[in-house]
């Protein structure tokens, strides 16, 4: 079976998604709470992988099983097996990471490679009154007032099929071309500052390299046509700013209809071949 698990995380805490030795990440715990209540070991796969100290709303996950432990997990649970399974592994975990719904995914399904979008979330306050200590953890305090008019201009000249060079952290043999379907900021009710970032796959610290460009285009210091300068430069630029992770929540991945799923995770992996 292919089971599809949904969940939450306050990456605070953790040193990012991907497993590493003596280290707590995501990943590590979540496939240590499987393998205690299923009994066998197991691996997961992510739709993206968080960085340290960046947190989740939306995150997805696949992993393979035999059906037997899925339904010895049930033990002497009234519920269907998979709800079972999800409180169980709620028991397990700390409460800084939850599963919010456990499925068997669709013929197809791959979390990484059928995902068709991911849409993160910058927050900031910008103004001595906006910042709250009991948000410290999700939302970026910012000494300065910025303009969201401003940003959103800036933000016009990313839009789009680019070589994202200039605001990626460059890994050996991987590319940097993403299409960025949407950047756009906005003022909460609250007053906030809020970025929705959607695209097809980001690399590495993309979306914060984003964020930290339109925050200068923000605060005055640099013109909206600066970002597009940025852009074509193809190669990070000292005087931008990566903002900090605890701003950036990942909030949801977009998928086909489930008679698309096989399509699509052979069209990424075609384009991750090619790379």
């Amino acid at each position: 079976m292919r089971i599809r698990l949904d969940l939450s995380y306050d990456g605070t805490d953790f040193y990012g998604w991907a497993t590493q030795p003596d280290l707590r990440t995501v990943q590590g715990s979540l496939e240590d709470a499987l393998a205690m209540a299923l009994r066998v070991p197991v691996r997961v796969v992510c739709a993206g992988r968080t960085d340290t100290g960046v947190h989740a709303r939306g995150q997805v996950v696949h992993f393979d099983v035999d059906a037997e432990p899925i339904a010895r997990a049930r033990g002497h649970s009234k519920q269907p097996p998979l709800d079972a399974l999800v409180r169980r592994l709620n028991g397990i975990l700390d409460g800084d990471v939850r599963v919010r719904r456990a499925v068997e995914a669709a013929p197809g399904f791959d979390a990484r490679f059928s995902a068709a979008w991911r849409r993160y979330a910058y927050r900031i306050a910008d103004r001595p009154e906006l910042i709250d200590p009991l948000t410290r953890r999700h939302v970026l305090a910012w000494e300065r007032r910025l303009d969201v008019d401003a940003m959103n201009a800036g933000a016009e000249h990313l839009i789009g099929l680019k070589d994202f060079a200039a605001f990626c952290k460059r890994r050996e043999g991987a590319t940097t071309i993403r299409t960025l379907l949407e950047l756009e900021w906005t003022r909460t009710p609250g007053g906030l500052v809020e970025g929705r970032v959607v695209a097809d796959a980001f690399c590495h610290t993309m979306v914060r390299s984003l964020v930290g460009c339109l925050v200068i285009v923000g605060e005055g210091r640099r013109p909206a046509e600066w970002a597009a300068e940025m852009l074509a430069g193809r190669t990070r630029d000292t005087s931008m700013t990566v903002v900090h992770p605890r701003g950036l929540t990942l909030e949801e991945v977009g998928y086909p209809d489930a008679d698309e799923l096989g399509a699509q995770a052979e069209r990424t992996r075609a384009r991750r071949t090619a790379e």
